[in-house]
């Protein structure tokens, strides 16, 4: 009969077989409780918890809602809202944002961003110095009329490059290159003369969301919804320097 090979030093014992099971049990459960552990956590962390949010309904809650947003983004406190996966799956079936933002194509101006909002809250449209023509003034009008959002905010910027442009072609006289010149045409009316340098950009910038603002509230359907308290209309300014919106009256 051969002897089986046995490990120096190692006397064979009655209850060797009795460890060895013991112990691949023991590690066979440890490695399943481990994986039903990252299993479980990897779970949470794929899907976090919905947050429940209220919408806002009416033009002061929407006013609310954007002014405590834009706290949260410049004090880097942001809670990047609306994103969840319970989120997108509910937006399938339909939208209900609270607020329109006309504003700025400039990059550094998302306005979801600055207003620390998230899927489904916004309609954004941008154009170049919040320029207004038929395409924006129909793309408001369809979130405030058949969405029945409360509130549009026209928000121009800080050092915003399309109204520098309309300022120096106004004093240079010289043309841009055409459809860059119609920009500057709509922004004309609004250039401040009363001020000289950076001063003139500056004022002329809060000038031009005044005459956005008072060309929307003159538009005939959304004069009656702000008649009928079911709507704001409001201008306001974007800090680049410290990321703060303040309105602009």
């Amino acid at each position: 009969m051969n002897t089986p090979h046995r490990a120096a030093g190692l006397k064979p014992t009655a209850t060797t077989p009795a460890r060895r099971t013991l112990l691949r049990a023991g590690l066979t459960g440890a490695a399943v409780l481990g994986a039903a552990a990252t299993g479980a956590s990897n779970a949470s962390a794929a899907t976090p918890a919905p947050v429940t949010r209220t919408r806002p309904s009416t033009p002061g809650q929407a006013r609310r809602e954007l002014a405590a947003g834009n706290l949260r983004w410049r004090t880097f406190r942001e809670r990047h809202p609306d994103e969840t996966p319970d989120v997108r799956q509910a937006l399938t079936s339909g939208q209900h944002p609270f607020a329109v933002v006309l504003g700025c194509i400039d990059s550094r101006v998302p306005p979801e961003l600055v207003f620390d909002q998230g899927l489904g809250d916004l309609m954004t449209v941008r154009t170049a110095g919040e320029v207004l023509d038929e395409a924006v003034l129909g793309s408001i009008a369809y979130g405030v009329l058949e969405l029945g959002i409360p509130l549009v905010m026209v928000l121009g910027h800080q050092s915003c490059g399309a109204v520098k442009a309309a300022v120096e072609a106004d004093e240079s006289g010289k043309r841009l290159p055409t459809h860059i010149q119609y920009l500057a045409d709509q922004i004309d009316p609004a250039i401040d003369h009363t001020v000289e340098g950076d001063a003139r950009i500056d004022a002329t910038i809060d000038a031009n969301v005044r005459l956005v603002r008072a060309r929307l509230a003159a538009e005939p359907d959304l004069a009656a919804k702000v008649d009928a308290g079911q709507l704001d209309i409001v201008g306001a300014r974007y800090q680049l320097t410290s990321q703060r919106v303040h309105h602009v009256v």
